[in-house]
């Protein structure tokens, strides 16, 4: 049984900005599981298209009811392929994803289509779709479940990373990561507290005092 998923995603930069931003997206304050990116071949079509393959690793954490499944040497880690097809004529961008590692336990496979929104030229949509499958006995929901779940907080950093690099690339300041907001927020409620402190501290003397 395969788990199946589709969204939609919007870029507001032109195709060709989003296709140059695609092969510079590495590395980016959302993409730290990305450890390496090697091209393993490439050519160009008699009709011009671009095709690429890519080997990534990346970071891969299993929870802990799903290690004991995986030797030790492969529960932090994953070997991803990437093919790609650059359109120049249609203006599009087709990539396919598919684990190599862990396939076995859990294979997810991603397709995603870039293209010209037809409602802003100016603008780039992206069409995912994910196919999420296991044939562990027993743990094939739960296991799909958990990979969806991941595959979607992906997602979310994926459009998060390609923002920040496409900013970059316009010599605009990039919005802030999830992990500076969350730190200056802490900083200010650290420091909040300890106003308060100070203040009840001040307080409870001047009881003592009356």
């Amino acid at each position: 049984m395969v788990k199946y998923y589709c969204c939609a995603g919007l870029l507001k930069s032109t195709w060709d900005q989003v296709c140059v931003a695609f092969w510079q997206r590495y590395p980016n304050p959302y993409s730290n599981h990305v450890l390496t990116e090697d091209i393993i071949f490439r050519e160009v079509t008699p009709t011009n298209c671009l095709i690429s393959r890519r080997l990534l690793t990346k970071t891969s954490r299993a929870p802990r009811w799903m290690e004991r499944y995986l030797p030790k040497h492969m529960a932090s880690s994953a070997y991803i392929i990437e093919d790609s097809i650059v359109d120049p004529k249609r203006r599009t961008m087709t990539t396919l994803t598919w684990n190599i590692s862990h396939a076995r336990l859990m294979s997810v496979e991603e397709r995603c289509e870039y293209g010209i929104n037809p409602d802003n030229g100016s603008w780039t949509e992206i069409k995912r779709e994910a196919w999420i499958s296991s044939n562990v006995y027993g743990l094939t929901r739960a296991i799909q479940e958990f990979g969806l779940a991941r595959f979607k907080t992906s997602v979310t950093k994926t459009m998060k990373g390609f923002e920040y690099v496409l900013a970059k690339m316009q010599g605009e300041t990039p919005s802030r990561t999830l992990a500076e907001t969350a730190t200056e927020r802490a900083r200010e409620t650290a420091m909040a507290a300890k106003e308060k402190a100070k203040d009840l501290a001040s307080h409870a003397q001047k009881k003592q005092y009356v």
